[in-house]
């Protein structure tokens, strides 16, 4: 497609510039990648680079070249099939493609007489989770950027209710209730929201249970809302949702599932029996750009009685006067205002492959990382430090030192082999893969790993 306009007053005529970004995204979204760590300092990057914003401009060529040469190639490649560090994001091509869509549209999002087109489409998105997770056709919320936002929007909606129930705050102040392996986002959160943690012990499997809150509840009646896991970041591990749903029920207790990463194995009827209970919970958030293949950044945020959202983010001003309060208002279900409608590119993908696919591509993430998991019980110099419930992998080298774990990640990185990081486990060092990526392959990290035999030399 060959770009044509007429110059602009201002900006004179972009269309070559247009046309380069264009012709440079067509070209990214087919490249072949690799898992090289290629951050490089601020100082480097200033030497290579050059001054860039200056007066007169540098022209489109020269910034798309600095970029494609200089400051992209310094950036880890999200979607390659051997980055396996943290949660990495693989979306799908239609995702990417539609991304640019959506920005070349330049839709405002956060209210329907502004953007009801991209608005209908982000809920029949959002349709889809909450059929997932079993809740009525009248539940909803809308895409934010990230885990930590929704997660802050959904515990604001939360704290406002029981305010709003219980009469008032009480005289100490709200706590907010949730185990040592919830996300840090919840410390954020609590932070913000100025509210205590009551830190509730998990068991010996790793997992929040209704005994523990039930105990933890009897001694803090502050509490105004429990943040379970369905997923934890560190270990993949789904907390006991019945058991805790039945807590909350009984003490009148918000219950937010935060499913950031593991949320996406609804749609995988191989472990969907690990997500029982959460039908009953009045939050939830997952995030497309972990495990459901969309682009950054993208953060469902859904709630089962969505006008209770409406009344806590609802803003009013005399320019909002005419906004109509009758409509699906994005902005009315999260902390924000202006926003982009981030969930169109998952859309567009969901539409153009259909959910079935979707089933398949977190079920062969899943499968790949039973393999992997099998590998690992069977070799004779690596141990698996538990057994996986989501696509997570926690395992460990015996012998290595924390010193050793390190020297080996950063030489797997640097050299293009595999992207994996140390992390803590019960105060050990151990390593952790994540399978989120379906173009991964098992044999490919087995092969990998087999770089862990030998103690590693340092760098």
């Amino acid at each position: 497609m060959t770009v044509h306009g007429e110059p602009h007053a201002v900006w004179g005529d972009e269309s070559e510039v247009v046309q380069l970004a264009l012709d440079w995204t067509a070209g990214r979204v087919v490249r072949h990648t690799d898992p090289l760590t290629t951050a490089r300092s601020a100082s480097a990057l200033a030497d290579l680079a050059g001054p860039t914003v200056v007066p007169q401009g540098i022209g489109g060529p020269e910034a798309l070249r600095i970029f494609s040469e200089v400051l992209e190639p310094a950036t880890r490649s999200q979607d390659d099939p051997l980055n396996l560090a943290y949660i990495a994001a693989a979306p799908t091509r239609a995702a990417v493609a539609f991304d640019l869509v959506t920005s070349a549209s330049n839709i405002f999002g956060g209210i329907w007489e502004a953007g009801a087109g991209g608005i209908f489409a982000e809920n029949e998105a959002l349709a889809w989770i909450t059929g997932m997770l079993g809740w009525p056709v009248s539940s909803g919320g809308c895409f934010v950027s990230g885990g930590t936002s929704g997660n802050l929007s959904a515990l604001m909606t939360a704290r406002d209710t029981a305010r709003t129930r219980r009469g008032g705050r009480p005289a100490g102040g709200w706590k907010l209730a949730c185990s040592a392996t919830a996300h840090s986002s919840i410390h954020s959160a609590a932070r913000a929201l100025d509210v205590d943690i009551v830190d509730i012990p998990i068991d010996d499997r790793g997992h929040l249970t209704g005994a523990a809150l039930r105990t933890a509840l009897e001694g803090n009646p502050e509490v105004f809302a429990v943040v379970a896991s369905a997923g934890t970041t560190n270990e993949g591990l789904i907390d006991d949702l019945a058991d805790i749903a039945t807590v909350c029920e009984e003490f009148g207790v918000w219950m937010h599932v935060d499913g950031a990463y593991g949320g996406a194995g609804l749609a995988a009827p191989s472990v969907r029996e690990l997500f029982a209970g959460i039908e009953r919970a009045d939050s939830f958030i997952v995030d497309p750009h972990k495990w459901l293949f969309a682009p950054y950044d993208c953060c469902a945020l859904v709630y089962r009685e969505p006008d209770l959202a409406r009344a806590v983010h609802a803003q009013h001003a005399s320019y909002l006067d005419h906004v109509d309060r009758e409509a699906w208002n994005p902005s009315e279900f999260a902390l924000h205002l202006s926003r982009r409608v981030r969930g169109l590119p998952l859309w567009f993908s969901l539409a153009t492959h259909g959910t079935d696919k979707y089933r398949d591509a977190i079920e062969t993430c899943l499968t790949t990382s039973r393999d992997v998991a099998e590998a690992i019980r069977r070799s004779d110099f690596l141990t698996l430090s538990r057994e996986p419930e989501l696509s997570v992998l926690i395992f460990e080298r015996p012998g290595y030192t924390e010193a050793d774990y390190d020297a080996w990640s950063r030489r797997a990185a640097a050299e293009g082999v595999i992207l994996c990081v140390p992390t803590r486990l019960r105060e050990r060092m151990v390593l952790r893969l994540a399978f989120v990526n379906p173009d991964t392959e098992a044999d490919a990290v087995i092969a990998a790993l087999e770089s862990l035999r030998n103690v590693p030399l340092p760098l």
